[in-house]
């Protein structure tokens, strides 16, 4: 969506101690097939504190109704992710002389995580504008940017499939096989289901995989 815009991109992943990394060999193969100036992707070790499904010897929960999964902050939630995230961004973008940083976060079709909101979002950009000496200077006004978080996530699809994204190529389980397929009953993988369900398309993930939604 950045590149349709006209934006020059550079892009950030993280390989932060979660459960996996297809997440990652996914975005690596995506960037290269869009050919963005850059792909840089950051080492962490969130497992350090724990405190997620994602990030600690704790099962991902699985088979909820989709109707529930917003129902609480689930505990695949990974304690201040976005927060760190963005902040590794905002200190590219300053080096970069970047004015936007976009990030996919989506409050509708969602598993109830606090850094996925409209608010958050807001004011992250606040705080990041008094954080650099590029703000401070007046050099650099940084506008966050949430293309996706009033979509559902069959109008994301719908979105993709018109900016010509492989889905087959694309992941979104959180406790997925050692060959990449997807469970199938996690949070992740129930909403994306919903998705291809409200677009009237089959998954072309799984159809790769010769399975069953």
């Amino acid at each position: 969506m950045a590149q349709h815009e006209g934006f020059d991109v550079y892009a950030l992943s993280f390989r932060y101690g979660q459960r996996h990394s297809i997440e990652l060999e996914k975005a690596k193969a995506f960037a290269i097939a869009r050919k963005v100036t850059r792909h840089v992707i950051i080492d962490m070790d969130m497992r350090s504190f724990g405190g997620s499904a994602l990030t600690d010897d704790i099962d991902v929960p699985k088979g909820h109704r989709v109707e529930d999964i917003s129902g609480g902050i689930p505990i695949t939630y990974v304690p201040a992710r976005n927060t760190i995230f963005l902040s590794f961004a905002l200190g590219w973008a300053e080096v970069l002389g970047a004015q936007d940083i976009f990030v996919g976060v989506n409050a509708m079709d969602y598993s109830g995580y606090p850094d996925c909101r409209p608010e958050y979002i807001d004011s992250f950009e606040t705080m990041a504008n008094l954080a650099t000496k590029a703000g401070v200077e007046g050099r650099q006004q940084l506008k966050i940017r949430a293309p996706l978080i009033d979509m559902t996530k069959a109008d994301i699809i719908r979105k993709g499939l018109e900016l010509g994204v492989d889905f087959s190529e694309t992941t979104s389980c959180y406790d997925p096989s050692p060959e990449a397929a997807p469970c199938g009953q996690c949070d992740s993988c129930l909403l994306r289901a919903k998705g291809f369900f409200e677009v009237g398309i089959p998954d072309p993930l799984y159809l790769k995989f010769g399975l069953s939604a």
